[in-house]
C-alpha cells in the first residue's frame, strides 16, 4: 500500500522559477534582438534616404523608428517595476501603425507632387536586403511567443516586424528598378501599397484583436 500514499517531492525552487519566467525570458530576448537591429536599421535607411532622395527608403527608414517605439513598449510590458497593462501596449502599438501609415503617405504624394528623382543607393539595397532575411525571422517568432502568452500587442509587433519586411521589399524593388530603368516615381506607388494593410493591423491592434495573420 505505500505506493498509494507516496508523497511527491516539491519541485526545486530554481526549476519552478524557470518553468515561471521561461516565457518572460523570451520575450526579453525577442525584444532586445529587435531593439539591437531596429537601431542599426534605423540608422543605416535614414543615411541612405538621404543619399539617394528615395520615398520609399524614407518611409522604411520610418518604418524602422516606429518599429523601435513598439519594440520598447512591449518590452516595458514585462518589465515587472515598469510594467504597462496589455491594453495600454496594444493600442500604443496600434495608434504606432496608425502613425506609420500617416507617415507613408505624406512621403510618398510629396514625392509625387514635387517630381523628386531618387539615386541609385547601393547602401539602401544592402540593408533592404538584410531586413528581408531579419525580420521575417522576428516576425514570426514573436507571433509564436504571441499565441503562447496570448498577447495582442507583442502579435501586433510582430505585425509591425512582417510589414518592415514588406516595406523593405518595396524599398529594394523600387532602388533596383530605379538603379536599371529610371523609374523615378515607381517607388512612391509602391510606398502606397503598404498603407492599407498599415491600417488594417493598426485597427486590430487597437481593439485588442490581432487578425489571423498574426496567430497563423
Amino acid at each position: 500500500m505505500p505506493g498509494l500514499f507516496q508523497i511527491r517531492a516539491p519541485l526545486p525552487e530554481a526549476q519552478v522559477c524557470a518553468s515561471v519566467h521561461r516565457p518572460a525570458t523570451a520575450v526579453f530576448w525577442l525584444q532586445g534582438i529587435t531593439l539591437g537591429w531596429m537601431l542599426v536599421e534605423t540608422a543605416v535607411s535614414l543615411y541612405a534616404a538621404v543619399e539617394s532622395h528615395s520615398p520609399a527608403m524614407l518611409a522604411f527608414g520610418s518604418d524602422s523608428i516606429v518599429e523601435l517605439f513598439s519594440a520598447s513598449v512591449v518590452l516595458l510590458q514585462f518589465v515587472p517595476r515598469v510594467s504597462i497593462s496589455e491594453r495600454t501596449a496594444g493600442r500604443t502599438a496600434g495608434a504606432l501603425l496608425f502613425l506609420l501609415a500617416m507617415v507613408v503617405l505624406l512621403i510618398a504624394a510629396l514625392s509625387l507632387a514635387l517630381h523628386l528623382r531618387p539615386e541609385t543607393s547601393r547602401t539602401g539595397i544592402g540593408i533592404t536586403i538584410a531586413a528581408l532575411f531579419a525580420m521575417p525571422i522576428l516576425a514570426g517568432l514573436k507571433r509564436r511567443e504571441a499565441r503562447r502568452r496570448n498577447n495582442s500587442a507583442l502579435a501586433a509587433d510582430a505585425a509591425q516586424s512582417a510589414t518592415c519586411a514588406y516595406l523593405a521589399l518595396i524599398a529594394l524593388v523600387g532602388l533596383s528598378l530605379n538603379a536599371t530603368f529610371h523609374i523615378a516615381w515607381f517607388d512612391s506607388i509602391a510606398a502606397l501599397a503598404a498603407i492599407p494593410f498599415l491600417l488594417k493591423e493598426g485597427q486590430a491592434a487597437w481593439r485588442g484583436n490581432p487578425c489571423g495573420c498574426c496567430y497563423s
